[in-house]
């Protein structure tokens, strides 16, 4: 056992693609999805789109061609809706996608128009879907690679900020993976590794939800969005993706500066000594604009409470692609966790950068666990596990009672963690 004290935790070959340490198999193919044929985007179309025609005649465009790229605006949303509103907003949205990837002038900026976009969907649940097949549409059988990669583009943003219904997820899901085949690239066109980042967003977001908060979408946050398509965020990537994204600018950490930076905030903060710590969250604008800077580089230093940057940690361990405790260990952890030896030899047995991780935060606990900061923050031992151990185990069964049943045997494995663990070899570690 550690002598938890106050303070700091050491005194406790396309062109436009990227290399990545994922494979472009889509997070979760194969499991509980619908076969291909019965997830298609285009028997989607047959039962949901609306009906238009064209000519003088009033000729039915087929199913194809309202599936494929268009020039021209359209006069009609194209899925079935009885919202005025969105039938409204459905024309508007059209047109602003055709600007966004150049096919119709217009004065605005692009991120301006992303942001329109962003603000329209994030506000209005029932637009989603529309603007989702908008995309979908715009993005097939297009002829001009600049407005293809544009269209990748703004679909990626949007999965940033909001997901689709559970009725459509399937069908943009498959549409996504189809376009992971390396084939789909161009000289100009990087669609594969778009179509990844967005597999890989779609997942997220629809297990998240949509951005959360009172203040809508910034141009801040959509450039973000944006350019961590090549230049991945902090949040939401593997730790070995996160360790290569800082290797250049800190060669020698062992650990990831936003686990330490947002750590070392808390505590700074005097978070160890602050009631309802990690329990109690931030305000949520004021976590979102942190979230920004920390993906800049910038260093938290102005936060006005701890709760913020200590919001934000949780985040940061909850987003991970792989939880800090892979799951091929998630078994053993729920079969030990009233085993103190056998739960510290897991540890023992995880990936280097997974123990240094996991590590650090037991370390960063134990501090908080001690009983004099504890009989302040009214966060004992329990409380700590209890917020903590979702981010670090996830339960992939769907089964309601498996779920509940493994949750306790979650909360007690940390427990035992924290207890347990001799973090002394982290002292000096970063």
């Amino acid at each position: 056992m550690v002598d938890p004290t106050v303070g700091s935790i050491q005194r406790q070959n396309k062109a436009g693609t990227i290399p990545s340490s994922k494979s472009g198999t889509p997070p979760g193919a194969g499991m509980g999805k619908k076969p291909s044929s019965e997830s298609d985007i285009e028997n989607y179309a047959q039962r949901h789109l609306n009906k238009h025609k064209k000519g003088v005649f009033g000729k039915t465009v087929p199913i194809n061609d309202m599936l494929a790229w268009s020039k021209d605006p359209i006069t009609k949303p194209m899925l079935r809706t009885n919202d005025k509103a969105v039938k409204k907003e459905a024309l508007e949205v059209f047109k602003l996608i055709q600007i966004y990837m150049g096919d119709r002038k217009a004065k605005t900026s692009n991120p301006q128009v992303a942001l329109d976009i962003m603000n329209r969907g994030w506000s209005m649940i029932g637009l989603r879907d529309e603007i989702y097949m908008q995309l979908c549409r715009q993005t097939t059988d297009n002829k001009r690679e600049d407005g293809v990669q544009q269209g990748w583009e703004l679909m990626a943003v949007c999965l940033s900020f909001f997901p689709p219904s559970a009725k459509f997820h399937d069908y943009l899901d498959d549409y996504i993976t189809k376009h992971l085949d390396p084939s789909w690239d161009t000289l100009r066109a990087a669609v594969s590794h778009f179509a990844t980042m967005c597999s890989r967003r779609l997942e997220r977001i629809y297990k998240s939800g949509a951005k959360k908060g009172l203040k809508k979408p910034t141009l801040e946050e959509i450039e973000l969005a944006r350019k961590s398509i090549f230049n991945p965020s902090m949040f939401g990537d593997t730790l070995e993706d996160v360790m290569l994204l800082q290797k250049d600018r800190y060669p020698d950490r062992e650990l990831p500066w936003i686990q330490t930076v947002l750590s070392e905030e808390v505590l700074r903060l005097n978070g160890a000594l602050t009631e309802g710590i990690f329990r109690v969250p931030g305000d949520i604008d004021e976590v979102n604009a942190l979230k920004v800077r920390c993906d800049q580089w910038i260093p938290p230093t102005d936060c006005p409470d701890p709760h913020i940057p200590a919001s934000l940690l949780k985040l940061w361990y909850r987003e991970l692609y792989e939880p800090v405790i892979p799951p091929e260990f998630y078994a053993d952890c729920v079969d030990n966790y009233a085993n103190p030896e056998e739960a510290i030899a897991i540890i023992h047995r995880l990936p280097a950068i997974n123990r240094l991780v996991l590590s650090y935060l037991i370390r960063f606990l134990q501090v908080f666990a001690a009983p004099e900061n504890a009989s302040i923050t009214k966060m004992d031992i329990n409380n700590l596990a209890m917020v903590m151990a979702p981010n670090c185990l996830r339960c992939e069964s769907e089964d309601p009672r498996v779920i509940f049943e493994n949750t306790r045997k979650e909360m007690a494995f940390l427990r035992t963690l924290i207890q347990g663990l001799d973090t002394s070899f982290m002292e000096g570690v970063i």
